[in-house]
């Protein structure tokens, strides 16, 4: 009896994230995308967005942030079959640090979009409205936790980028990247100090941006 009310409580939370793609498709839009970003935080690593179109929907989808690590894994895979349609995009610090934060942001999930099998007819939005796209657009404040779609972007912009951390933590030891994931704990910091910035760091962030960088290879 337990397993089938929280089947139910299942079906019915997934059935109020659809309401948003439920509304679009009742406009006449049809290849409605989610599009989110993870890592526009972090001191250190990449920004990448993921866009998504849902074949149908996926038990368990949420926002990334509130899963476990394990769950994020597995919903990758399920998000990456079954017909379901993604686009990832990768900016690298140094054009975060060209362009600055917000204008990398906006690229990449335009990136990410274009990078789609084939072009959208509607963007969901996780907190923003990509600025300069051809198609019609909703930013969805928390949309992460509001839409499968964009709650399945941010598991694959969230995963895509963790690996490409996990890898840094080979390309640039002692930073440990691969915990921390670039942001800003004590541990990240401390080893700044110790270590100076790598080429996985962003040199216009603070505290690097706040600092002569010579010195912090002395």
């Amino acid at each position: 009896m337990r397993a089938i009310v929280l089947d139910a409580k299942e079906r019915k939370r997934l059935a109020v994230m659809d309401q948003l793609e439920a509304e679009a498709r009742g406009n006449g839009f049809t290849r409605i995308a989610g599009v989110d970003e993870a890592g526009r935080g972090p001191l250190a690593g990449p920004i990448v967005a993921g866009a998504v179109i849902l074949a149908s929907t996926i038990p368990g989808l949420d926002d990334s942030k509130r899963l476990s690590e394990a769950a994020r894994e597995s919903l990758f895979v399920q998000i990456h079959a079954g017909g379901h349609e993604v686009g990832v995009a990768i900016i690298e610090p140094e054009e975060i640090d060209r362009v600055g934060i917000q204008a990398a942001n906006y690229r990449v999930m335009a990136l990410a979009v274009m990078n789609l099998p084939a072009a959208p007819d509607f963007l969901l939005v996780d907190g923003f409205r990509i600025p300069g796209v051809p198609w019609p657009q909703s930013r969805i404040i928390r949309g992460d936790q509001r839409s499968q779609s964009i709650a399945a972007a941010s598991i694959v912009a969230k995963v895509t980028r963790d690996r490409l951390m996990g890898a840094l933590e080979n390309q640039c030891p002692g930073y440990g990247f691969a915990r921390h994931k670039g942001y800003g704990t004590r541990e990240h910091l401390e080893a700044l100090e110790r270590l100076g910035p790598c080429p996985a760091h962003r040199r216009s962030f603070a505290p690097l941006s706040k600092r002569n960088v010579d010195e912090l290879f002395a």
